[in-house]
């Protein structure tokens, strides 16, 4: 036994504490499917105990990695380096909900679901709603600043959190923000914070802004005969007055793939679809929707349907709801990136994605959220067949100068953590990259938290 895990064990008690391999192993990897064995688990009950396991791990020379649920694509919660794995799982708790001052004070470890539910009941609700809510916590929503489809209309968690209390490197604890809607009372820790993925400081409580609820949704559905009708078709919404809500896309591989998968009803020869949202007063929203569906029906779409019932809403989101499943249903080790590009570009985008599949035989299925030109590309190709593999990373590669090209960027949502980090200086150059390892010696000086993430060497 190590005197790390003396040291544990003699802080923490055997409830909180995990140090057997086959136990610390399942708390080693994230949705990346990649995985590593961390030296212990610990799960704290506030920001004075992760304080006391950060002084910990600086003593021993041991690296922490902060933990939500996992549910990860980029590998940002795998312990490359062993070490401590901090789990929030029992730090869930809703500490205070002003409705009047519009915010809610949480702990790293309520999931997004859980939140929404709550503030819900006091006719709110918090912007940030990625798909994988249900399970997800707002400690990883705010890890890689994770948005999901309203970030089009309300933005992303960096829009909607006033203020964090983290530790850093040091095992400090420090309370950064406000509680007001303004302020700008010294430099935003706040937001660089957000999307840092742990490698700055780890987060234990978030101050949120909460949004009214919308008194009535309506949801369209429109379909295409060309992919170039429908990203035109986004341009389009996106200039005129309202803003929907949720603006996703779908392109003809995605839809026959889902076809496959479930029985959709769609026009003969669509080729693309998008799924729209409008949300508003009750007065107002049926002129609101009309606008939007007047901008979606260019030359080349096939149907608008506007749904008006709850039942109907259900159907015209099958194909969206369909598509996760049956994509792990062909390809259960997909690559799926979250490009993101000005909205104007989407039809360069798409167009290039088309060229690079045929140029590299390896199939692309391509969705997400257009109304900010957030695209989720996913490269299908079996990992264990080693010519596909070497394929697709070529793909991928182009892929990623392909969209700098365009004047986008790697990573909307998911992050960098330990997948996407040999790309980052493909798009952040070297004076940046030197200002951001600075700004991590402060944080972290021993270099303890979440090491080989977010930013390559230099």
């Amino acid at each position: 036994m190590t005197a790390f895990i003396r040291s544990l064990q003699k802080e923490f008690s055997p409830q909180q504490l995990l140090t057997h391999e086959a136990d610390c192993w399942a708390y080693g990897y994230d949705n990346s499917r990649q995985q590593a064995l961390p030296e212990a688990v610990v799960f704290p009950n506030s920001s004075a105990e992760v304080s006391k396991l950060v002084r910990l791990c600086r003593k021993h020379k041991r690296s922490l990695v902060a933990r939500g649920k996992g549910t990860g694509t980029t590998g940002a919660t795998v312990p490359v380096c062993g070490g401590l794995v901090v789990s929030f799982e029992r730090m869930n708790k809703i500490l205070h909900l002003a409705a009047a001052d519009r915010y809610v004070q949480v702990q790293p470890g309520v999931t997004n679901a859980e939140l929404q539910q709550a503030v819900a009941a006091k006719g709110f609700f918090w912007p940030p709603d990625p798909t994988s809510s249900a399970v997800c916590t707002i400690g990883g929503n705010l890890a890689c600043n994770a948005a999901g489809p309203r970030a089009v209309k309300y933005g992303t968690p960096r829009d909607n959190t006033l203020g964090l209390t983290f530790v850093n490197g040091l095992g400090e604890v420090i309370h950064s923000g406000v509680k007001t809607t303004k302020g700008v009372v010294g430099y935003d820790l706040t937001r660089l914070l957000i999307g840092s993925e742990g490698t700055l400081g780890i987060i234990t409580e978030a101050v949120l802004k909460l949004t009214p609820l919308a008194s009535k949704k309506h949801t369209l559905r429109a379909c295409y005969s060309s992919i170039e009708a429908a990203t035109r078709a986004v341009a389009e919404i996106m200039q005129q007055p309202v803003i929907p809500c949720a603006l996703e896309f779908i392109d003809a591989a995605a839809i026959h793939m889902v076809q496959d998968f479930a029985r959709i009803d769609l026009p003969p020869g669509t080729q693309a679809l998008l799924m729209i949202e409008v949300d508003g007063e009750a007065d107002c929203i049926d002129q609101a929707s009309q606008k939007v569906a007047q901008s979606a029906q260019n030359s080349g779409c096939l149907s608008c349907d506007v749904a008006s019932t709850k039942q109907q809403t259900k159907a015209l989101w099958q194909v969206r709801k369909s598509l996760s499943p049956a994509l792990r249903n062909v390809a259960p080790k997909k690559l799926n990136e979250d490009v993101v590009v000005p909205v104007s570009k989407i039809p360069l985008l798409i167009e290039s994605l088309q060229k690079l599949s045929a140029k590299h035989q390896t199939r692309i299925v391509n969705f997400g959220h257009a109304g900010n030109g957030n695209i989720h590309v996913n490269l299908l190709f079996d990992p264990d067949d080693k010519a596909q593999l070497q394929r697709a990373e070529q793909c991928l590669t182009e892929v990623f100068h392909k969209v700098l090209a365009l004047g986008g960027t790697l990573s909307g949502e998911h992050g960098i953590g330990l997948v996407k980090r040999d790309f980052v200086a493909l798009e952040v150059e070297q004076k940046s990259l030197q200002l951001m390892h600075g700004i991590k010696s402060l944080f972290d000086p021993d270099g303890i938290l979440n090491p080989g993430k977010t930013i390559p060497d230099i």
